[in-house]
């Protein structure tokens, strides 16, 4: 079984479009609701929320992730950068995981994995913190060898491998099989280095067909086609189709 987690940022994206400067974040004509529409996953048989608190607080706030918590029925990956403020408010909110991710001012979404060996000593003391605490941490990564095993010394337990070049490459058959090798390659040496394996970014409902093919991931974490599906299908059909299609 490969686990879903449904990452409801963009759901926040379409509300900040309109109600960003508004001083409430939910209900009279404030929507759409973060925290609702995480709940409506795990009914739809999501096996976790991802939400991402930006420094900037572009879409997520916290309290979409302090009124998720509250009815919360599966757990909460919280996604923040390394940034100590960050840490700090990450270790305040008590998720059950931390994913460590870059993050850059010019961008919709997070683009291209954290550069580990950059920042090793800023990575460490993130994550001796989150032990510390209970937390496990994962590092948003590109399927590099260095950067897993960076990941390994500082002592992180998981990694999320960026699968944003092998989502792109998807419709073009010559780089298809090179980019999924790639991946395949990321994930064993993860697990070979004693890493739980999750991957994420730009998996969709067609490309998830060659992704689960790397059946040693642990978890994927999957968003904007979900949300994209559910303009159409409604959000509880387009999480349960995204299950079936990763374990069918």
């Amino acid at each position: 079984m490969i686990l879903l987690g449904v990452n409801v940022d963009h759901i926040a994206t379409l509300r900040q479009a309109r109600y960003r400067d508004e001083s409430i974040t939910f209900g009279k004509f404030v929507e759409p609701d973060p925290a609702r529409v995480a709940w409506l996953s795990e009914e739809a048989g999501a096996d976790g929320i991802t939400m991402h608190v930006r420094e900037d607080r572009r879409h997520v706030q916290v309290e979409d992730v302090q009124r998720y918590q509250e009815k919360m029925k599966t757990r909460l990956n919280l996604e923040v950068s390394l940034a100590s403020e960050m840490v700090e408010l990450a270790l305040s909110l008590r998720p059950e995981s931390v994913c460590l991710v870059p993050e850059n001012r010019k961008e919709v979404t997070t683009e291209g994995g954290l550069d580990i060996l950059s920042n090793m000593g800023r990575a460490r003391e993130a994550v001796e913190a989150f032990t510390d605490a209970g937390i496990p941490t994962s590092m948003f990564i590109d399927p590099n060898p260095k950067q897993l095993e960076a990941s390994a010394q500082i002592g992180s337990p998981w990694v999320e491998l960026h699968t944003g070049s092998f989502a792109r490459a998807w419709y073009h058959e010559s780089e298809r099989e090179k980019e999924l090798m790639i991946l395949r390659k990321g994930m064993d040496l993860g697990v070979s280095l004693g890493l739980r394996v999750n991957a994420g970014h730009g998996i969709n409902y067609d490309n998830v067909e060659g992704a689960k093919q790397l059946q040693k991931v642990y978890e994927f974490n999957i968003g904007h086609s979900i949300v994209s599906r559910s303009i159409t299908h409604g959000f509880k059909e387009a999480v349960a189709t995204m299950r079936h299609r990763l374990n069918h």
